[in-house]
Parts: C-alpha cells; sequence; structure tokens
C-alpha cells in the first residue's frame, strides 16, 4: 500500500472536524460538503438501517438531524483514526465513535458508543471530502476476535430519532 503524506492525513483530520461540527450545529450546507456528489452514507446503528444517497440525501439526514427534538446539545467525538491509503489516491479509514448529550446540567450523558468505517477521495480541487461513511455500534464483527461476540445485535430507534422521509 501507498504511504499518506502528513499533508493528506491533517486535512483528513479537518474533514472528520468539519462533519462533526457542521453536524452538531445544524450546519446543513456544510455538512453537505463533506461528502462527493454521489457519497453513501449508512447508519447501521438500529433495527433500520438508513441509507443516505448524494448530495440530496446527505441533506435529508442533516435537515432531519437538525430538526429530530432529541438532537441538539449532541457532540460526535472520533478519536484514534486508522488510515490507509489505497492505490488509487484514496483512503479508507476507521475510528472510534462517541457521542455525548450536553443538555441542561453536568454530568453529561454518553448516548452513543461505536466507529466510523470510512473511503474519502481527493477531489480536482485537492479537498478531502466523504464518498462512503458508514456509523455501526461498538458490537457485530469488529468484535469477531472475542469468544461469543460477532454478531450484530440491532437495537430500537428511540422515538426522537425516528426519522420521517
Amino acid at each position: 500500500m501507498p504511504s499518506l503524506p502528513i499533508e493528506d492525513r491533517i486535512a483528513l483530520q479537518d474533514l472528520i472536524a468539519a462533519y462533526s461540527w457542521a453536524l452538531d450545529t445544524g450546519d446543513v450546507d456544510g455538512l453537505v460538503a463533506c461528502f462527493t456528489p454521489d457519497a453513501r452514507m449508512v447508519e447501521e446503528v438500529f433495527d433500520d438501517p438508513d441509507i443516505w444517497e448524494g448530495h440530496e440525501g446527505i441533506r435529508g439526514i442533516a435537515e432531519h438531524y437538525r430538526n429530530a427534538p432529541g438532537f441538539p446539545g449532541r457532540q460526535h467525538h472520533v478519536t484514534q483514526v486508522q488510515y490507509t491509503a489505497q492505490a488509487d489516491g484514496s483512503c479508507k479509514m476507521r475510528g472510534f465513535a462517541f457521542v455525548t448529550e450536553c443538555e441542561g446540567e453536568p454530568p453529561y450523558l454518553l448516548r452513543f458508543a461505536g466507529w466510523y468505517d470510512d473511503h474519502a477521495v481527493k477531489g480536482d480541487d485537492g479537498q478531502w471530502r466523504f464518498h462512503r461513511r458508514t456509523v455501526r455500534l461498538w458490537d457485530g464483527e469488529v468484535l469477531k476476535n472475542f469468544p461469543g461476540r460477532g454478531e450484530w445485535v440491532p437495537r430500537k430507534r428511540p422515538e426522537s430519532l425516528i426519522i420521517r422521509r
């Protein structure tokens, strides 16, 4: 595999930060700008995984969360990202994801623990964007090396996060 220049690694970190800030501040256009026009985002969290395609789909998920009553105050934290440069110049990434809910007085809640499975590409303008982004719970195949683990257990979606299309 080719190596990933440090400038690209930093630019990919900036992409991840831009995504989180846009999502958590309700910046719909900012979130759309993080994705390629033919992007695909998948939420494999609940018993009914959601798939969002293209800028229209990304705009739909951004609008949904911006208007979901249980969402404001959440913060997405992505850490310990691994970057794997691909022969075609793209980059695959995976990193831990935590979502906190900062509403009311501390202590604040940990709402989600999982991971992102990403594929980013660099555009003709030199900017990195997500081409594929999948968010998963910290269960299923990622735990397959532990005896008795490795099966995904779907969770019921909370009423406040039901996506209406």
